[in-house]
């Protein structure tokens, strides 16, 4: 049995942003605390006892409070049913939470060489001390099997894919930490319970839907899917930045190109969109927005919702 716990639903900065005054970050902060939401990142297990994070946002450490399934075993001085993370970026709001996971308690980074590459580039990851905190390279289109602490099986097995996107932004105009250019920046996984063999997708990065992610995705029974932006120019418009959608890496949830549209009629049992920016009108549950997604079979991700499979 496979069971996934939303831990954060929000894009980059969360709902509401700190600094952020917009129409969504108002209501957040005023009479409308259900749009609140942490970065985005899930957790998941097949054994209801060992959890893997997919992504360790900068909210983990509050994140991991408002989850009980993840607090240290009662009796316990020292102890996390934490077993891993797996990377699918290296974008701040996927690693930033590392850092709050440096307390001596041992689990395993899973990630593409590349990201791998700009955690060792940087040195303040030499906090989790690689004794206790190893760190395991994936390869694209190679399933692999997490393990857990003691080095025996988690029974789950995770398929890493390319998909169209960016790398993170902070290295934009620089040479990439891992000496190269190529594929790795940004992935999807499909993730698998080995028992039972159900399983889902997480694609919280995605700047295209191509025939490859059609058909990797095709009849899957459930899909977290990338829902930055409800249009690619939402940004510009609300005054709020000067980049894109696509200009981030993210494809916009609406228009003839957006997710609603070329996922349509893959027979997809549920499609649920995260990492959704504070700028996006489909977060209000009121909105005209939210009706059209809702109408189109989709849910909006909220923190806290558990699946089982």
């Amino acid at each position: 049995m496979l069971r996934v716990v939303v831990l954060g639903a929000a894009a980059g900065g969360g709902v509401p942003q700190w600094n952020c005054g917009c129409p969504n970050c108002r209501a957040a902060r005023n009479g409308r605390p259900e749009i609140q939401s942490t970065q985005a990142s899930i957790a998941i297990t097949a054994d209801g006892e060992h959890w893997f994070l997919i992504n360790a946002s900068p909210d983990l450490r509050q994140q991991l409070i408002a989850t009980p399934q993840l607090h240290p075993k009662p009796g316990k001085l020292r102890h996390s049913p934490i077993s891993g993370v797996i990377l699918t970026n290296g974008e701040i709001d996927a690693v930033a939470g590392l850092l709050s996971m440096r307390e001596g308690w041992p689990f395993t980074i899973y990630a593409h060489e590349r990201v791998l590459s700009i955690l060792k580039d940087n040195s303040i990851f030499n906090v989790l001390n690689e004794k206790n905190v190893a760190r395991r390279a994936i390869e694209l289109d190679k399933a692999f099997e997490p393990l857990l602490p003691n080095g025996s099986p988690s029974g789950i097995e995770i398929v890493p894919f390319e998909v169209p996107g960016k790398g993170a932004w902070y290295l934009e105009g620089k040479s990439h930490p891992s000496g190269r250019d190529g594929a790795g920046d940004t992935l999807g996984l499909r993730i698998v319970d080995k028992a039972s063999g159900n399983y889902f997708y997480f694609v919280a990065a995605c700047a295209a839907v191509t025939e490859d992610v059609k058909a990797r995705l095709a009849g899957a029974p459930l899909v977290f899917f990338d829902g930055t932006v409800w249009r690619d120019d939402e940004l510009i418009a609300a005054g709020l930045g000067s980049k894109t959608g696509q200009g981030m890496g993210h494809i916009a949830m609406s228009g003839d190109a957006g997710a609603i549209a070329t996922l349509a009629g893959l027979d997809i049992g549920r499609k649920i969109f995260l990492h959704i920016n504070n700028s996006n009108p489909a977060l209000l549950h009121d909105s005209e927005e939210r009706e059209i997604a809702e109408r189109a079979g989709w849910q909006i991700a909220a923190d806290g919702t558990e699946i089982t499979l």
